[in-house]
């Protein structure tokens, strides 16, 4: 996650730049005292640019992102959005602040959505499908999108995990109808919070945009004050602060998606050598850019033992096996939306994530970082093998 390992000089340079010329942070308006500068706007154009699409919109935050997606598809009360159990809490609760009913499949062994399982569990309430490029690596997009167009579904790219990652070829975010990210402190690019939706038709970019301004249409021929609005909305406006520095963020993202993959490969080539475990495997056609190395052992016990071994060597894990109660959906039984009977069938999963322990990737990684962690790790395989 080099995002926030990496702010420095870049982004002040960008921020200075915002003060100097006005300090306006309000990204609509007041264009008398602005001297024509707009860091939101440009970061929208710039990161169009940069993923090869006509409309992206910046707002607070890559939960927003997602709840601002639905509103543009109208999903509401009665609907059913399917997504995958193996994500974190903000995308069930973007679906059930639409008032829609999320519905979660099984993962495959990549530890996103399966095909197989997606087809069992549409309905005809089904009005959308949140996909989720879990830790940087791509869901299975062939099969899951030639289901959803079969059955007419949208399919909104929840990429929290994946900028700059691709799949044949093809940017993840930009294969579906709508894609969504986060820049949050511990994405791989960052503005400390925000996100971005991106889009393949001009009418949902324009609904989303009012959507996510109060219903703002910011008309050009009429003052904000007399602004036109055909809908209600919510305000999950970007600032130009963060605009600023996504600005900067966006030019080294490249850099980023480069190293953090030569981290993750030394790492993933040393665990390979380490016999009874199985790397997470990625589909075919993946260009992942691993916010984390994940490997499954034997059991939940022998994925305990692993990472508190890598503890006692100084070292990390990050969300498995520790966390995984925010990101399991058949843990959460404090959302009353989802149903038992989803959860019941989610035993599967539940298990394979409990054996599974993800190696955070850090940009400023020591050289030998990858092989502790193997060496660690193959000491309580072995000795469980005792």
């Amino acid at each position: 996650m080099p995002g926030n390992e990496n702010i420095g000089a870049e982004e002040f340079a960008e921020v200075k730049h915002l003060f100097d010329n006005g300090a306006c942070l309000f990204r609509h308006g007041y264009d008398q005292s602005r001297n024509g500068i707009y860091k939101v706007s440009q970061f929208e154009k710039n990161f169009s640019a940069h993923m090869g699409v006509e409309y992206s919109l910046a707002v607070s935050s890559g939960t927003a992102a997602l709840r601002v997606a639905l509103a543009a598809l109208d999903i509401g009360n009665g609907d059913e959005v399917i997504t995958q159990s193996f994500t974190f809490v903000a995308t069930s609760e973007a679906i059930i602040e639409a008032g829609a009913t999320p519905v979660f499949t099984n993962i495959s062994s990549n530890l996103n959505m399966c095909p197989l399982d997606l087809a069992n569990k549409i309905t005809p309430n089904t009005k959308a499908i949140i996909v989720v490029h879990m830790l940087g690596v791509p869901c299975s997009m062939t099969e899951i999108m030639h289901l959803a167009n079969q059955k007419g579904i949208p399919v909104i790219e929840d990429t929290a995990w994946g900028c700059g990652g691709k799949y044949d070829a093809n940017h993840l975010g930009t294969i579906g109808r709508m894609g969504t990210y986060s820049f949050d402190h511990a994405k791989l690019m960052t503005t400390g919070e925000g996100g971005m939706i991106v889009f393949q038709h001009k009418e949902d970019y324009e609904k989303a945009a009012a959507w996510h301004d109060h219903g703002h249409e910011n008309n050009p021929h009429l003052p904000r004050w007399k602004d036109s609005r055909s809908s209600s909305g919510f305000n999950y406006r970007m600032s130009e602060l963060q605009g600023a520095v996504g600005l900067a963020q966006l030019k080294k993202l490249n850099s980023f998606v480069k190293r953090q993959r030569e981290n993750a490969l030394s790492i993933i080539d040393e665990l390979r050598t380490v016999n009874n475990l199985k790397i997470r495997s990625e589909p075919a056609k993946a260009f992942s850019t691993f916010d984390a190395v994940v490997f499954q052992t034997r059991s939940p016990n022998e994925a305990e033992h692993c990472r508190q071994a890598l503890i006692n060597k100084g070292l990390s894990t990050k969300i498995l096996p520790e966390a995984i109660t925010w990101h399991f959906a058949g843990l959460w039984e404090h959302m009353p939306q989802i149903s038992k009977d989803n959860v019941t069938s989610l035993e599967k999963s539940k298990f394979l994530l409990q054996s599974c322990v993800s190696i955070p990737v850090l940009f400023t990684q020591q050289s030998d970082y990858a092989k502790l962690v193997k060496e660690t790790v193959e000491k309580i395989v072995a000795a469980n093998d005792g």
